[in-house]
């Protein structure tokens, strides 16, 4: 522990939460990599998903700068670490909900004109909400060394600020409150509404109705299930400890907390990988596909280099046309 209000950061701690930062900064990229390859895979949704995978990236990026750095007092390293990873980190929860508002709209409302509109507002506020609050906290000075009181070595609200927790709120706690509230609820309506329309088709498919569910429903329904929980487990390690900064808890320093706190913050990405392409049965088929064919490339080149230069493949090398030779003489 650290002594006041510092929060002391062991090199056990910096070593997993920069893993974790390096594992979802590797799972963003695989998801923007994905979308670009394979330009039939470029629906709506998986262009959001885009989208909250570049915050999330950034996010990962800037939060492996600070954990690495451990700041110890305000600088313009600081400050811009914490500029991005406030910038990032809240419009990561915005297009969090965005993607969620439009799945809603599209399945349960059965809109896509309506929906695909929204893109636009999505990325107004997606964008511009946060780089609003972000300017206008850096202006004020409001960014710098937090003494890692609700961050884990990264800068976010200085703690010099005098109204430090309400720029907490603005700075991301009141949109994670609001994502916790809001992802549940429409996920829950979107998995009845598929439920509901499911046992309808039923209905009129006795063989369906008795048989198992199909794989692809199984998926859906589980990958529904998962987004609000995973985010909620990822991200209430956070809220923990602003509220025992709230209530003056010491807890709040106490080591697995900040290590609890320093995975969730920074596995968003890696966590989206996971469901969206590890667990997106054409996307995987064309990953192993494509990692399959590079190892054969890859045999085939070391073939080649292995082989004798100037000798073709299925052609003798000179020392076997010099060995031939010789048998055939010794025939004779």
């Amino acid at each position: 522990m650290a002594d006041g209000n510092q929060t002391e950061v062991y090199l056990s701690e910096q070593v997993i939460v920069l893993c974790s930062c390096a594992l979802s900064f590797a799972g963003s990229s695989l998801i923007i990599l994905t979308y670009i390859l394979w330009s039939d895979l470029r629906t709506t949704p998986r262009k959001l998903l885009v989208y909250l995978s570049v915050s999330d990236w950034l996010s990962a990026v800037s939060y492996a700068f600070g954990v690495w750095r451990v700041f110890r007092s305000d600088s313009a390293e600081c400050i811009a670490q914490g500029s991005i990873s406030t910038f990032a980190n809240t419009s990561s929860f915005f297009w969090t909900v965005a993607i969620a508002v439009y799945l809603y709209i599209f399945i349960v409302k059965s809109s896509q004109r309506v929906a695909d509109s929204l893109v636009l507002l999505f990325h107004l506020v997606s964008w511009g909400v946060p780089l609003a609050i972000t300017v206008v906290a850096v202006c004020l000075n409001k960014i710098g060394y937090d003494a890692s009181e609700v961050s884990v070595g990264w800068c976010w609200v200085s703690i010099y600020a005098p109204d430090r927790i309400l720029w907490m709120l603005l700075t991301g706690k009141i949109w994670e409150f609001l994502a916790y509230l809001t992802l549940p609820v429409l996920y829950i309506l979107i998995k009845r509404h598929i439920h509901n329309a499911h046992a309808a088709l039923s209905e009129y498919r006795p063989l369906l109705a008795n048989g198992p569910p199909s794989n692809s429903f199984s998926m859906a329904d589980m990958k529904l299930t998962l987004i609000p929980i995973i985010f909620i487990i990822l991200r209430i390690w956070s809220t923990v400890r602003f509220i025992l900064l709230l209530a003056g808890s010491p807890v709040r320093q106490h080591p697995v907390l900040v290590t609890l706190h320093g995975i969730g913050n920074t596995s968003q990405g890696a966590a989206n990988c996971i469901m969206f392409v590890l667990f997106t049965q054409p996307i995987r088929t064309r990953l192993c596909t494509a990692l399959c064919c590079y190892s054969k490339c890859r045999a085939e080149v070391q073939r080649l280099h292995d082989t004798p230069h100037g000798v073709l493949p299925g052609q003798d090398t000179p020392t076997q046309q010099e060995e031939g030779s010789s048998q055939v003489r010794a025939d004779r």
